[in-house]
């Protein structure tokens, strides 16, 4: 099979011939169909996660088939569609996995950096790690979703906002885009916020029952006529931009962040005390919450926008997301050479 794999921190893609893999007891092997390209997948690329074991094959954003399962394995068969985000996997025995909370399990692995992911044909999984497909999504489409689409359904229905509430999308990237569909369709009075006077077409048609150029207006006033927002979802990773949204919350109101910015966000303690705001932040999720993310989209109609390339062009496609010259989500795409 083909694989794109790091040889070490910082180095090029390789495209290398490797032996397909066997699974082993409790794991599946999967037919990778299309793998996501993600800013995470940086960790690898460039070293920036402790004890990664190269060369690895990084991508956590896989859609394909269960080709084979291994021993122990009676919950998955062979041929269904089936997806892997970026939690690949826990011990079962921590206080977390006790607790149920696997996205915090001491002992996770992670797809893509803790064992190879989907930037090749074929891989193996842990069978915790797996979220059935919606036959009514595309790999294409679904391999986005077990990233973004997790990541921004997820933390807007653990947001503690109700139908018809205030929900405000800073944002209209990769991320966002998904995050004004969800919100939209989980019945939220939708705001898009961005730079930009042409982005309110495209908020529109993605949901947003209203938009607000947050380069020619104040955003925080155009916030509190709508009443305040209830949630601000941040997808944009500036973290200026972000501190300058808290006074757009009202009574009760939460900045819920789940755009990865390393500066840190400025905000007054009276600016939270005044309204009983809060600010917090989001992961991803553990598989049965991509399978909710999967689920909702397909019943929902809930599209990732996706520019595709054969695995060859790995290194192209990686250069247009990670130097934000993609406009939303960047998809690999593998051929079937039996075909």
């Amino acid at each position: 099979m083909k694989a794109a794999q790091i040889s070490g921190a910082g180095s090029a893609f390789e495209i290398v011939d490797r032996e397909i893999p066997t699974p082993g007891p409790n794991q599946v092997r999967v037919k990778v169909e299309a793998c996501g390209i993600c800013h995470s997948d940086a960790f690898v690329k460039e070293g920036l996660f402790s004890g990664i074991a190269y060369p690895r094959v990084p991508g956590h954003e896989v859609a394909g088939v269960i080709d084979e399962v291994g021993a122990g394995v009676s919950a998955w068969q062979m041929g269904q569609r089936v997806g892997v985000g970026w939690h690949g996997g826990h011990c079962f025995k921590c206080d977390s996995c006790r607790a149920g909370d696997y996205i915090l399990c001491k002992n996770a692995k992670i797809c893509g950096i803790t064992y190879d992911g989907g930037y090749q044909e074929y891989m193996v999984a842990e069978q915790e790690a797996l979220a059935l497909i919606p036959d009514d999504l595309s790999s294409a489409e679904a391999a986005p979703l077990l990233c973004a689409g997790i990541t921004t359904y997820n933390s807007l229905r653990n947001s503690g906002a109700r139908g018809g509430d205030v929900v405000a999308v800073h944002g209209i990237g990769g991320l966002g885009h998904l995050a004004v569909q969800f919100a939209r369709k989980l019945g939220y009075k939708t705001v898009a916020l961005s730079r930009g006077k042409d982005k309110e077409s495209l908020a529109v048609k993605l949901g947003a029952h209203y938009f607000i150029d947050t380069s020619s207006g104040n955003a925080v006033e155009a916030l509190q006529k709508l009443g305040g927002a209830r949630v601000i979802l941040a997808t944009a990773p500036d973290s200026k931009s972000i501190s300058g949204l808290v006074g757009g919350l009202g009574p009760n109101g939460k900045l819920l962040i789940v755009a990865a910015a390393l500066e840190p966000i400025e905000v007054s303690p009276l600016q939270l005390i005044s309204g009983r705001r809060t600010i917090a932040g989001w992961p991803s999720g553990h598989a049965k919450d991509s399978e909710a993310a999967l689920n909702f989209s397909a019943l929902a109609g809930v599209h990732p926008m996706v520019e595709t390339f054969p695995l060859e062009n790995v290194a192209e496609a990686y250069d247009k997301m990670i130097n934000n010259r993609a406009r939303f989500r960047v998809v690999l795409t593998m051929t079937d050479k039996s075909a």
